[in-house]
Formats: structure tokens, sequence, C-alpha cells
């Protein structure tokens, strides 16, 4: 079985990808393996090197010392940046689900454990019968959310919350990270956040400067990752 974490939002833009890049360098630094994998990403650029790139995959594969592919980190990319089964209408492709899940499974055997990153919130459609929770449930790993501190977001994360156990996943954590640098009552509103989700708080990241470095995203975790640990321990 598949060792690792599912890590999903309460929205898209709320910064999943720099807190899993966060988690790999913060769980490196205790001595794992782990392997960051983007289970589908949307929109690329071009680089120097004329190569069609993914920012959250770069970001992802700078963050880990495997010496992964970035194909290994990003196994489905499309051009167009939109919901992904609209680009891959776009980009004249489908989206396949058991080669999806082999590819993510055959990155994650390469490490101690897999940080799955799912595309933004927890319920994305992928084909005409097949979303970003039936993904995370074909995984069956535990869930860490990431909630984006702004307005709305309790109603966000506590649905959230509701859809990954109804699915009979486990919520294994979250991480509070700051959307709106401007957000009122932050103490108020993460003390709602704790008492409605009931699990451990990885946590709380702020705004910080671009671009963003996976180690100052660690820095914020570091005093949290063994808290995963543990939890993978008790799920073995």
């Amino acid at each position: 079985m598949m060792k690792g974490f599912f890590i999903t939002g309460t929205d898209t833009e709320i910064g999943k990808t720099c807190i899993t890049a966060g988690l790999t360098v913060a769980l490196q630094q205790l001595g794992q393996r782990v392997a960051p994998i983007k289970s589908l990403a949307a929109g690329q650029f071009q680089d120097e090197q004329g190569r069609w790139v993914n920012e959250d995959v770069q970001q992802l594969h700078a963050a880990q010392t495997l010496g992964l592919s970035l194909d290994e980190v990003g196994p489905v990319q499309f051009r167009t940046p939109c919901a992904p089964h609209i680009a891959a209408r776009f980009d004249g492709r489908s989206i396949d689900r058991e080669a999806l899940l082999a590819a993510i499974r055959k990155t994650a055997a390469k490490a101690d454990l897999a940080l799955v990153e799912g595309v933004g919130g927890f319920r994305v459609p992928l084909t005409d019968d097949w979303d970003t929770a039936d993904l995370a449930v074909d995984l069956q790993l535990p869930v860490i959310l990431v909630v984006g501190l702004r307005l709305g977001c309790i109603n966000h994360a506590l649905l959230t919350a509701e859809a990954i156990r109804s699915r009979g996943l486990q919520l294994a954590a979250w991480v509070a990270n700051t959307a709106d640098p401007a957000f009122a009552h932050v103490a108020d509103n993460l003390a709602a956040l704790q008492a409605g989700l009931a699990v451990p708080c990885l946590g709380q990241v702020p705004r910080l400067a671009a671009p963003v470095e996976p180690a100052a995203v660690a820095a914020h975790l570091s005093s949290q990752p063994r808290l995963l640990l543990k939890l993978l321990s008790e799920d073995s």
C-alpha cells in the first residue's frame, strides 16, 4: 500500500502547492524520502530551453531530493490554465483513470511516503464519472486540508471536511495558509476552524514574499511534521 497523504484545499489558488512543497522539505529534514506529486496540472509555459512546463510541478520538483523527473512529479499536464477536464478537451486528450493511478503509484514507490496534491478544491471533475474526490478514494490516503485564510474560510473548510469524511477518508490534519493578508479576526477564525475540524493544525503560514521558497514554508511547519510521522505510524 502507498504511504503518504492526499493534499486538498478549500478552493483553488489557496496555496496547496506551496504547502505541499513546504511539507516535503520539512519531512525530508526528519530523514524521510518524500515524493511530492502533482496529480494533474493545467497551465504550462515555455522555459528558457523551450520546454513546456507547469509552475506547480516545477515548485514541487525543486523541493524534492529523490532525483525525480518533472514527468514523475507531474504525470498529467495540460497547456491551458483551466479545469482539467476542460483543459484536456482543448489539448485533444483524455484523462485515463488507470494510467494516472499507475503513474502516481510508480512514483510513490520510489519514496518512503508520497504527498499527492489534488487540483482545485476537493471535488473537481476529471471525467464524466470521476472527480478528484474519487481520486483520493482510489489512493486511500489520509487527507491534509489546506485552508486559505480569507472571508468564508470556515464554511468552506467545514463543508470540505464533511465531504472528505463522507467518502470514508480520514481527515488527518489541516494547515492554515494566509490567502488574504488583510483578513480580519484571524485568531477567532482559527479557533472556530480548530473546533470544527477537530484534527491537528500543522501550522499557520503567513503571506510570504514571492518567489516562495519551500524552506520558508517549512519553517512555519517545522514544529509539527512529527505529527505526520505519528499519524502514518498509526495508519500502518
